[in-house]
């Protein structure tokens, strides 16, 4: 069997289809270097499994990594009719999830009026426009904290009210709708932000005029945490909180409408980006104790869906 070929084809079929080979290509041309040092010729359950096992430098998670692009491989083969075997999923290890945390309304409230207080900074002119917009921004559209970081000016049009979000952790392109209020947010802060810095491509830059790192944005939000927590709640916060409480709030919503979860997963998913339904579902669990006894929930469905997982510690 030609494997060099058949994983070309399989990039490029993933390529097709808006993912970047990266995600894959190191691992595979790992397991390429295995299967014909071992001078194997068929892909079959005795020459796939031995690659397959956890190393002793491998955390779950890395292993998990690496094995999921064989996985797909091996699905893309058996597609192809050149292999009559698919990885099965039962040799993944179980994924362990700390429950996060979900703010409240009131202190999302103290969070953002602490950052419209954010001062002028000469040494970074832009900073105080910033802050009030991109933590209201990353919530209200329930992005990943990377994805608006990195948002270009381009990636905002006013008229047509989106966001264009580049290829992320699903490594996919999507074009969201946002609220007439976000968008006159940004237009506003565009506006003001321009006279700043009127040559950068990025919507949120640092003096450098480049993206703020990650580093930043993490502990100015803890900064803003600290400053607004009166009560003085004793909780690790970090920005991604903000896209759980996104998520949870829209499901929230949609059963106080009385609407249909199952009927509105897909559209829910699609917007925030998921890779399958099964992500999307998860947030579910962290509903209020008062909205997970709706009727409207079809558990047996959704528990079908979503992986068992486990608190960590």
């Amino acid at each position: 069997m030609n494997l060099p070929e058949y994983i070309r084809g399989m990039l490029e079929y993933k390529e097709s289809l808006g993912y970047s080979k990266k995600t894959y290509e190191c691992y595979l041309k790992d397991f390429q270097r295995y299967f014909l040092e071992a001078d194997h010729d068929v892909f079959m359950e005795d020459t796939v499994l031995p690659w397959c096992q956890k190393r002793n430098t491998e955390t779950s998670e890395g292993f998990r990594r690496r094995i999921t692009p064989l996985r797909e491989l091996s699905k893309y083969l058996y597609a192809m009719g050149y292999a009559g075997y698919i990885v099965p999923t039962d040799i993944f290890p179980s994924i362990h999830r700390e429950t996060p945390y979900i703010f409240t309304d009131r202190e999302l409230i103290r969070l953002f009026a602490e950052s419209d207080r954010e001062p002028y900074c000469k040494a970074s002119p832009c900073r105080h426009l910033i802050i009030p917009v991109i933590y209201r921004l990353l919530y209200f559209c329930g992005l990943r904290p990377n994805e608006g970081r990195e948002l270009k000016r381009s990636d905002f049009c006013y008229e047509d009210r989106t966001l264009l979000i580049r290829k992320n952790k699903s490594h996919r392109e999507r074009l969201i709708p946002v609220a007439d209020d976000v968008a006159e947010m940004c237009r506003d802060y565009m506006n003001k932000s321009r006279e700043v810095y009127p040559d950068t491509e990025y919507m949120f830059p640092a003096p450098t005029g480049k993206p703020y790192q990650r580093r930043w944005l993490a502990d100015t939000f803890r900064r803003l945490w600290n400053a607004s927590n009166l009560e003085k709640c004793h909780v690790k916060v970090r920005v991604y909180l903000l896209r759980h409480r996104y998520a949870t709030a829209v499901f929230a919503k949609w059963l106080d409408e009385g609407a249909d979860i199952n009927a509105r997963l897909p559209y829910l998913s699609a917007y925030m980006g998921h890779a399958g339904f099964e992500d999307t579902a998860y947030y579910i669990h962290l509903l209020p104790e008062r909205l997970l006894s709706s009727t409207r929930i079809d558990w047996e469905r959704l528990n079908a869906m979503i992986p068992e997982v486990e608190d960590e510690g």
